[in-house]
């Protein structure tokens, strides 16, 4: 395991969060265009690596099926996170009542972002994850400060989900390597739902438009920013 992605991986979760405690003033642009890049990076990896890695193993005609349960599996985690993963600060009426399906949501979320990296030959795909996650982090900080939490409260909730990712890729690697003891034959399987939960995620990010529907000039530049930087990693990588 490369220690160096665990705390890329931690770390940008980590600071994300805490980022809270130190903007005063409105920085939803900013993390839009962070997520819009993040988002067509993601995307363009998907695409460019792990479906093609994914196809290459022994059961690749059942691959498809697990993308899809991949896929549902992220809409169904959406209706207890409700977005949060794509950045979304919604504002909370109950008072004290943390909102357990939303924290619980995102840690599976991470976890499961966190399990492709084992196949991150390139380091392409850490980037991409790590940059996703900042405004995933400030979002769910912000729904916590919403809800008046204390600060300790906030930091320990944020130190949770951002280890969440690097979890996930320590336990892939332990499929992958077979540490885990019989489970390596189905190490593409798991793949194909993080493929499928990928494929949700960067495409609602993609495809999420403004009130009048259109894309402004910024979230482009943006968009074509993240697929241009994986098709250079992609290409430099000698395909």
């Amino acid at each position: 395991m490369e220690i160096w992605k665990f705390l890329v991986l931690f770390f940008c979760a980590f600071v994300g969060g805490l980022a809270i405690f130190l903007v005063k003033n409105d920085r939803s642009q900013t993390l839009k265009l962070i997520l819009s890049f993040s988002g067509a990076y993601l995307f363009a990896i998907t695409v460019l690596h792990l479906i093609p890695d994914a196809y290459s193993g022994i059961d690749a005609h059942e691959i498809g099926i697990f993308i899809l349960i991949g896929f549902l599996l992220q809409v169904f985690l959406e209706q207890f996170s409700e977005g949060v993963e794509h950045g979304h600060i919604h504002k909370h009426h109950e008072g004290h009542a943390f909102p357990y399906g939303i924290m619980i949501s995102l840690c599976l979320h991470a976890f499961l972002e966190g399990m492709p990296l084992v196949k991150d030959q390139n380091n392409e795909l850490i980037f991409g994850i790590s940059l996703h996650h900042i405004p995933a982090a400030f979002a769910l900080a912000s729904i916590l400060v919403q809800n008046q939490f204390k600060a300790q409260s906030i930091v320990l909730f944020i130190t949770v989900f951002a280890l969440m990712a690097p979890f996930g890729y320590y336990f892939s690697e332990s499929l992958n390597n077979g540490r885990i003891s019989g489970m390596e034959p189905y190490f593409n399987k798991v793949m194909g739902i993080v493929i499928g939960i990928f494929l949700h995620i960067s495409t609602t990010i993609l495809f999420e438009s403004n009130t009048d529907h259109k894309i402004n000039k910024r979230k482009m530049l943006a968009v074509l920013a993240g697929l241009g930087v994986a098709l250079i990693g992609f290409y430099s990588a000698g395909h």
